[in-house]
This record gives C-alpha cells, sequence and structure tokens, in this order.
C-alpha cells in the first residue's frame, strides 16, 4: 500500500474549502424568508376625517428673482436697488424672524450680480437663503 505522509508532501492547498460559505448563505436565505412576510402584514386601519385647511401664507418663503440683465425682482414686484431690496427684507424680517429667501436667478446672469444680491440679504439679517433650480 503506498500511503503518504505529510513530510513527503511540502505544497501548499490551493482548494478552498465552500462548507462555510454555504452554511452563512442557508442561514442568510432562512432569515429572509422568516422576516419577509413579517413586512408585508398591514393592519386595517378607519383613519379619523378632519375639515380642509388652508396654508399658511404668512410662512411663504419670499421669491427674489434675478433676470438675465441683472433686474431684480422682490415677489414678482421690481426693486429699485439693492439698498430698497435690503430694507424691505429688514422690515419683512421684522415681521417674520424665520423668513426664507429662494433666489430663482436666470443662468444667462453673471455671476456677480448673484453675489451682491446675495450680499445684500446677508445685510437684511437674513440666514435662510435657498437657490432654486430646474431639473434636466
Amino acid at each position: 500500500m503506498g500511503f503518504k505522509t505529510q513530510a513527503d508532501d511540502d505544497e501548499a492547498v490551493s482548494e478552498i474549502n465552500v462548507t462555510p460559505l454555504v452554511d452563512v448563505m442557508l442561514v442568510l436565505v432562512i432569515i429572509l424568508l422568516v422576516t419577509a412576510p413579517l413586512l408585508t402584514q398591514s393592519v386595517n386601519v378607519a383613519l379619523p376625517k378632519t375639515a380642509s385647511t388652508t396654508p399658511d401664507t404668512e410662512k411663504q418663503p419670499m421669491q427674489l428673482g434675478i433676470d438675465a440683465q441683472g433686474g431684480v425682482t422682490l415677489n414678482k414686484n421690481p426693486v429699485a436697488d439693492l439698498a430698497a431690496l435690503e430694507k424691505t427684507l429688514q422690515t419683512e424680517l421684522v415681521a417674520n424672524p424665520e423668513l426664507t429667501v429662494h433666489v430663482y436667478a436666470d443662468q444667462a446672469v453673471n455671476y456677480g450680480k448673484v453675489a451682491e444680491v446675495m450680499a445684500a440679504v446677508q445685510h437684511a439679517g437674513i440666514s435662510k437663503l435657498a437657490f432654486v433650480t430646474l431639473e434636466q
């Protein structure tokens, strides 16, 4: 009989033992099969009916527009200059401390003009400023 001893074989074993991998995968499949039906169960509830409400128009954000020529509008009303814009925003901020400003800037407008308008908004004391863009 030809028996091999350990001393005769100095080569590394290049086989992968897949038994632990199969065990782990079977456990994961069992967990998935047990939890999937629990996720689809729902409770039928009759929700109460309420009267319709109107949205709060006082808390709406201010719409600050900058057109391609550099003209500035606040809530679709033209603004003469940045000082007038700053004064108007300060009075609005006194009335509503949580005032938010949404900036609608034309893509052809110079960035310098946008930066000037942003500085006027910041000088007015408004910290909530957002840019509105369109998805392509």
